[in-house]
C-alpha cells in the first residue's frame, strides 16, 4: 500500500471554518456496501437499531494553546521573543511535552511567560518539540491555563483564523468529563443532549469510553509505504462498565458503533477476542489500515478526513479504500463540508 492510495483532491472552500448551528444540523451520508443516501445528522435514528450501541468519547479538550514571551539580554539591551506553545502531553511535578514555535529561539534554562502568573522553565528541546516545567500545576495550573490558553483548533481551521471565544464551546462534546486532550472527537461534536435523549429512548445503547486525542492525529504521513509509519501514543482508558456493556451488546447481536475514529482505536486497542473487549488502562499507538480484522466495531460514524491521513486509511480499512474513494467522491460532487467543523457520515460496512 502506497501513500498516493489514499489521496484525493479537496476544492478548499469545502474546508469548514466553523461547525453548523445548531448541533446536530450538519449534513450526513449514510453509506453502505454499494448504496449511499444523503441525510443529515438529525436523522440518524433512521439507521440505528434497539440494541444497537454507540461508543462515545468523553474526553475533554484543554485550552492547550499559550502565547508567551521570551525575554534575554544582550549586548544591545534586553531583547524579547514571541513564542507560540501548544501542549502535548502532561509529565510530572508540572511538566509538559510541547511543541513551540519557533523552537530555535529557545535555549535550555529561559523562561516563557504566560500571563495570569503562570510561565515556564525550558528544560529540554529536540527540533519543535520541547520539555517544560510550569510555575504551577493541578488545579492552579488548570485555572490559570482557563486564563490564558486557546483551544487548539487544527491547523487547517487556524490557518484561516484565530480560536476565539465560541471555540471554546463549539470545540468540546456535550458529554466531555476527563480533561487532557488538545484535539476533539469531532464526530461527536454533532450531538447535543436532546439527541442523545432521543438515541437512548429507541432502545439504543450509549456507552463512554476516555481517549486523550494528542496533536499527532495532524501529523503527516511521510513514509511513502504507510505499513512502516508509527502512530503517536495517547492515552485511554476503558472501564469495567463500557467492557461490559459493549460484551452484552454483542452476546445479544447488537451492533456496535463508534463515534468518532478516537472511540473506535481505543475500543480496538482494548479487544481481547473476536466480539469481546477486556476493561483497559494505558497508552495506545495503534494503526489501523486495509487489512486489518476488526474485533469489536460493526459501523462507524465519523467526519470527513484529509487526504493521505491514517484517518483514511482507517475508513478504508473498514469499507475498503476503492469504496472509501467512490464515498469521498460523491461527498464532494454533493458539496459536504469537510474536516473537523465540517459534516460527517455514517459507514455501514455490509449493509
Amino acid at each position: 500500500m502506497k501513500l498516493d492510495d489514499f489521496d484525493f483532491d479537496l476544492p478548499e472552500e469545502l474546508i469548514a471554518v466553523r461547525p453548523a448551528y445548531p448541533r446536530g444540523a450538519s449534513r450526513l451520508l449514510v453509506a453502505g456496501a454499494d448504496w449511499i443516501e444523503d441525510r443529515a445528522v438529525a436523522d440518524i435514528c433512521d439507521h440505528l437499531r434497539p440494541g444497537d450501541r454507540l461508543v462515545l468519547n468523553n474526553t475533554k479538550v484543554i485550552p492547550a494553546r499559550l502565547s508567551g514571551l521570551r525575554r534575554r539580554d544582550s549586548a544591545q539591551g534586553p531583547v524579547e521573543a514571541r513564542i507560540e506553545v501548544t501542549l502535548l502531553e502532561p509529565g510530572q511535578g508540572g511538566e509538559w511535552l510541547a511543541l513551540a514555535r519557533p523552537a530555535r529561539k529557545l535555549k535550555l534554562g529561559e523562561r516563557v511567560e504566560f500571563g495570569a502568573g503562570l510561565s515556564a522553565e525550558v528544560l529540554a528541546r529536540e527540533g519543535g518539540e520541547v520539555r517544560l516545567r510550569f510555575s504551577a500545576e493541578g488545579a492552579a495550573f488548570d485555572a490559570a491555563l482557563e486564563q490564558v490558553g486557546a483551544m487548539p483548533l487544527p491547523p487547517y481551521i487556524a490557518a484561516r483564523r484565530a480560536a476565539d471565544e465560541a471555540d471554546r464551546e463549539d470545540y468540546q462534546t456535550v458529554f466531555a468529563k476527563h480533561a487532557g486532550a488538545v484535539a476533539a472527537p469531532t464526530a461527536s461534536l454533532h450531538f447535543d443532549a436532546a439527541m442523545l435523549a432521543r438515541i437512548e429512548a429507541m432502545g439504543v445503547g450509549l456507552t463512554e469510553v476516555t481517549l486523550h486525542v494528542g496533536a499527532g492525529t495532524f501529523l503527516p504521513v511521510t513514509v511513502d509505504d504507510v505499513t512502516t509509519h508509527r502512530m503517536h501514543a495517547e492515552r485511554g482508558e476503558v472501564s469495567a462498565q463500557a467492557a461490559e456493556e459493549i460484551n452484552a451488546t454483542k452476546a445479544a447481536g447488537g451492533r456496535i458503533i463508534p463515534v468518532g475514529t478516537t472511540a473506535l482505536r481505543l475500543i480496538e486497542s482494548a479487544a481481547e477476542a473476536k466480539g469481546r473487549i477486556a476493561p483497559w488502562q494505558g497508552e495506545t499507538d495503534i494503526f489501523i489500515y486495509p487489512g486489518f480484522e476488526f474485533a469489536l466495531t460493526d459501523a462507524l460514524m465519523t467526519n470527513f478526513h484529509l487526504p493521505k491521513s491514517t484517518l483514511m486509511m482507517l475508513v478504508s480499512a473498514l469499507m475498503g479504500q476503492s469504496r472509501v474513494m467512490e464515498i469521498y467522491r460523491h461527498a464532494i460532487e454533493a458539496r459536504y463540508r469537510f474536516f473537523s467543523y465540517g459534516d460527517s457520515s455514517l459507514l455501514l460496512p455490509g449493509e
